[in-house]
């Protein structure tokens, strides 16, 4: 993604010292980090192979990396053997896929993040007091099928503010939104306000379901790219999150934004007339790979770093119940030994 080319030419190198803005909060995110290390705990605890329905996260080289290690990555349970192990992703799963591992007499671990199993929790809800509900999203993002699926009956996928004229519900009077977690603020606000004027009564959810991991790393994200000639933010092309860094990035100011997978994905001609770098990583990208885009820009005079941090993180998650269980077990099996 680039800025319009209307926009103002950067800086000459001459003008300033290079130097990279490097945005925190950045990379992974605490429901990331459960899921990671859910397939790394499973795959040493009852050993390889270990199925993980859809990537555990959006990022090739964390995939590539558990394959390595034993885990096999499937789109459809069906693909599981029977007695199998399977992981859910953090993006969700409908009740059907629970029901299909039941049915192919499957072991599984759900690494659903809490975020979005809270946002499950509500459609449930709110499709019990028979509200239509209106969901914000990417329609066949995998968190969206996800959400869907736990009330289909009563959900309207909503794909951006362009979309909200072919809405129809039964009730204006009972509609309801909700959003997937990983979308841009704005974007979201932009949809609920153009809902809002077809339906007033539209009721908001108890809580603001964008994940608290995707809205710092966008407001860390605008700091970095007020300040920027050029923008890269670290993650995978299939990633929601780190798709809508660059477009927040582009409306915060920064002429320039690209998203890249790692350091060999940039062109050194984005350089060109270039004296400030911002840096940031979606919310399921490892710092191994932000390490290596620093490595890469210091090798070109861009050694001085600079870290924006408008706030701090300090959420974390315990693993999902089922490895817990089967840890306190073999815990408990080695005291009595």
């Amino acid at each position: 993604m680039t800025s319009s080319p209307a926009a103002a030419p950067a800086p000459s190198p001459s003008a300033a010292p290079r130097r990279v803005l490097l945005a925190a909060p950045r990379g992974y995110c605490a429901g990331v980090d459960r899921a990671v290390i859910a397939v790394e705990q499973a795959l040493e605890q009852y050993g390889p192979p270990i199925y993980v329905r859809h990537e555990i996260v959006h990022n090739k080289y964390v995939v590539r990396t558990l394959e390595r290690k034993g885990a096999i990555f499937v789109e459809e349970t069906s693909e599981v053997p029977e007695g199998e192990i399977v992981i859910f992703s953090a993006h969700g799963v409908a009740p059907e896929v629970h029901r299909e591992a039941e049915r192919g007499r499957l072991a599984t671990v759900d690494a659903t993040c809490p975020l979005v199993t809270k946002v499950h929790k509500e459609a449930v809800r709110f499709a019990q007091e028979d509200y239509d509900i209106l969901l914000i999203g990417h329609d066949g993002h995998e968190e969206v099928i996800g959400t869907s699926g736990e009330a289909p009956e009563h959900i309207t996928v909503v794909d951006g503010p362009d979309d909200v004229a072919n809405v129809e519900v039964r009730d204006p009077e009972r509609v309801v939104w909700l959003s997937q977690t990983t979308l841009s603020v704005d974007e979201t606000m932009e949809t609920v306000d153009a809902l809002k004027s077809r339906f007033p009564k539209l009721v908001s959810p108890p809580s603001d379901d964008i994940c608290y991991a995707t809205q710092n790393r966008q407001t860390a994200i605008k700091r970095v790219a007020a300040g920027s000639d050029l923008v890269l933010v670290v993650g995978s092309k299939n990633s929601s999150n780190s798709a809508r860094m660059v477009e927040v990035a582009l409306g915060a100011g920064s002429p320039a934004a690209y998203l890249v997978d790692n350091a060999s994905e940039i062109d050194e001609s984005w350089l060109q007339g270039v004296s400030t770098v911002g840096l940031s990583s979606g919310a399921s990208v490892p710092e191994v790979l932000v390490d290596e885009v620093l490595r890469w820009l210091a090798e070109r005079g861009f050694g001085d770093v600079e870290v924006v941090q408008p706030m701090t993180e300090h959420i974390q998650f315990s693993l999902p119940k089922e490895l817990r269980r089967d840890l306190r077990a073999e815990a408990a099996a080695k005291v009595a030994e």
